[in-house]
């Protein structure tokens, strides 16, 4: 393997590395201390989208502590999550992989068994065999346990350790979605073993009151499903009881994944680490903290996003208050693009006033047009590096796992990564172009294909909105869609008729990719959002 020096210090370590293997030289071994390598700390928000804070011009919306953290970096403009929903995103970030590719990796129930293969090649295992200390705290939403999903009181296996990850500190799904307790490793945190919990995702369980039965008990009324058990006001989907001692405290979320984040920090600052910080925030329901309530003057959805922005600056400033700063990545970036009403009457739609969450893309959470996936990345370099740029070479999530993968020293990835690409030279802003194409997935399973400043989207006869109350525009159509992003970004113009040759090559060249794959309309019902 080739290292090339790009300024940054571990890739002199690196080639030093490759070289002094292959001589076998113990001299060299003893006579050199060898620097550490970078610690990488991801920062992933939840239904973020591409116009929602200032380092992106928010309008009517600062966010300071990201602003303070995009001058320091560089800031992204052409990236993407591979799909306009969590699941998905979260599996590919993963694996490497598009999660079109495996079957069921639609939106996972709250009760789903794991949907990554155990034995599959992911980002924490590639960084594990590296040397790192690897630590997942936040929303997970990939599945729990075996065949019949996870055994909620007792060893809740398999999961986060078994494809790669030392610690976990996760909610098992969604905020959204019971039960509403941590896990902690293989544990419910808290769990009284007198007051076991029950879990149904297809008829009630217990006799805790729900939305639809006891809408007088709620702080927070559903604006569609969101309507079965009820938990600190706020009813869910999905039925649970018991484990009371084990419920979280939705407005102090935020605050406990920051607690779990720099215990993991100080527990292994000696040591590379990796740490992936999966946020609540900004998903509902939201239920901003009291310091944060009122604050934004767009209703919870605007707090939250401060709430979120105040995450950054927590784990930037024990960062700082650990000396860790000269050796550490941080980057940030979202799941998928936004959406004002998911779920609950939040005043988030009155209030948004001027604010555009996706900026002038058209779509949003859960669409094929851009503002399902394009999302915000923010990317720190410890020793300086691109600082106070902005990049527009294009990049996916999906990259992840190879680039951090050689920049840890990792030769040799498993075969089993397809989609991956090694861009460590884009994130460090080298290369200006970035990837030549990127697949994206929408919410009904309908692919878009971006081939340079070129955008496909495949035929789908499906609705024109997202038809459970969201108003997005999916951007289902049942003709061909022909987009040039340069000179159209909002998608306004379909080009299909007009350059028929063109359409038929991205046609084909996005069969290519799908060759030996296969696609599956995922089931959709309004109660899993």
């Amino acid at each position: 393997m080739t290292h090339k020096n790009y300024g940054f210090p571990i890739f002199t370590l690196l080639a030093f590395l490759a070289i002094s293997c292959k001589n076998k030289s113990t001299e060299i071994h003893k006579s050199m201390e060898l620097p550490k390598k970078p610690n990488i700390v991801l920062i992933y928000a939840d239904d973020l989208g591409y116009g929602d804070i200032s380092p992106y011009g928010s309008i009517g919306l600062q966010t300071p502590y990201l602003d303070s953290l995009a001058t320091e970096s560089i800031v992204f403009r052409n990236a993407y999550a591979t799909a306009a929903t969590c699941t998905p995103s979260r599996y590919s970030l993963l694996t490497g992989n598009y999660a079109w590719r495996k079957k069921g990796t639609g939106v996972a129930k709250g009760d789903e068994s794991l949907l990554i293969d155990t034995a599959s090649t992911t980002l924490p295992s590639v960084l594990k065999s590296a040397g790192y200390e690897t630590g997942i705290v936040g929303k997970w939403h990939l599945g729990l346990g075996g065949i019949g999903g996870p055994d909620w009181n007792g060893k809740i296996a398999p999961g986060p350790l078994e494809i790669g990850f030392d610690y976990s500190y996760i909610i098992p799904a969604t905020g959204d979605r019971v039960p509403c307790v941590f896990v902690e490793n293989h544990n419910i945190v808290n769990l009284d073993p007198n007051d076991l919990i029950q879990v149904d995702y297809k008829e009630k369980v217990g006799d805790w009151p729900t939305g639809k039965e006891n809408p007088e008990l709620l702080k927070m009324k559903p604006s569609q499903g969101h309507d079965n058990t009820i938990v600190n006001g706020i009813s869910r989907i999905g039925w649970m009881t018991g484990g009371r001692a084990a419920l979280w405290d939705d407005e102090t979320i935020a605050q406990q994944l920051v607690k779990k984040s720099t215990d993991f920090i100080a527990s292994n600052k000696d040591e590379p680490f990796f740490l992936y910080l999966s946020t609540h925030d900004i998903h509902v329901p939201r239920a901003p903290n009291k310091m944060f309530q009122g604050k934004s003057g767009l209703g919870p959805r605007g707090d939250v996003i401060l709430q979120l922005d105040w995450t950054v600056g927590q784990i930037m400033s024990f960062l700082r208050q650990q000396d860790l700063m000269d050796n550490t990545i941080v980057i940030f970036s979202s799941d998928n693009g936004p959406v004002v009403d998911d779920g609950y009457y939040d005043q988030a739609r009155e209030l948004i006033g001027d604010h555009k969450p996706t900026g002038d893309l058209r779509g949003g959470k859960y669409s094929s047009l851009e503002g399902g996936a394009k999302i915000p990345l923010i990317v720190r370099w410890p020793d300086g590096k691109g600082k106070g740029t902005v990049s527009n070479a294009m990049i996916s999530q999906v990259d992840f796992l190879k680039s951090f993968g050689r920049l840890a020293g990792v030769d040799k990835i498993q075969n089993d990564v397809i989609d991956s690409q090694d861009r460590l030279d884009v994130l460090l802003g080298d290369n200006k172009v970035g990837r030549n194409s990127l697949v994206q997935e929408s919410f009904e399973g309908p692919l878009s294909y971006i081939d340079g400043n070129w955008k496909y989207i495949a035929p789908h006869d499906g609705p024109k909105l997202v038809p459970w109350g969201p108003k997005i525009e999916t951007g289902f159509e049942p003709n061909q869609q022909l987009y040039n992003l340069k000179e159209d970004s909002g998608e306004s113009n379909n080009l299909a008729d007009k350059f028929p040759e063109k359409t038929a090559e991205m046609e084909k060249k996005l069969a290519a990719i799908l060759k030996n794959s296969f696609t599956n309309k995922l089931e959709v019902h309004v109660e899993q959002y």
